[in-house]
């Protein structure tokens, strides 16, 4: 598994409230979406930084997403370009789910 770290500084600062209304227009696009197993979207306590991290079952997965569309997406949303990092995941504790995860 591959977990991507999306970040991005916004024009204006968001309270919790303005984030999950912009968030939820959003967040359809990626309900179902081919190797996509979960996706957290973020906002920095004092407003002003906004992501996502996003846990795929491949990094190919996870680059045919990241495109140059995608990064004309966010800038065309939210003002700013994206910074973008990967990370391997090999395992992963899901309480809610009472299991751990592994690529094995």
């Amino acid at each position: 598994m591959i977990t991507a770290l999306v970040q991005f500084k916004l024009p204006a600062a968001m309270t919790p409230d303005q984030a999950r209304e912009v968030f939820l227009s959003t967040a359809p696009r990626y309900l179902g979406m081919p190797g996509l197993i979960r996706k957290y979207y973020l906002l920095s306590d004092d407003g002003s930084t906004a992501g996502g991290v996003y846990l795929w079952k491949t990094r190919e997965d996870a680059e045919r997403v990241y495109t140059e569309e995608w990064r004309r997406f966010i800038v065309d949303k939210y003002g700013v370009e994206p910074s973008l990092s990967y990370f391997a995941t090999p395992v992963v504790v899901d309480n809610p789910l009472g299991r751990i995860l592994t690529e094995d």
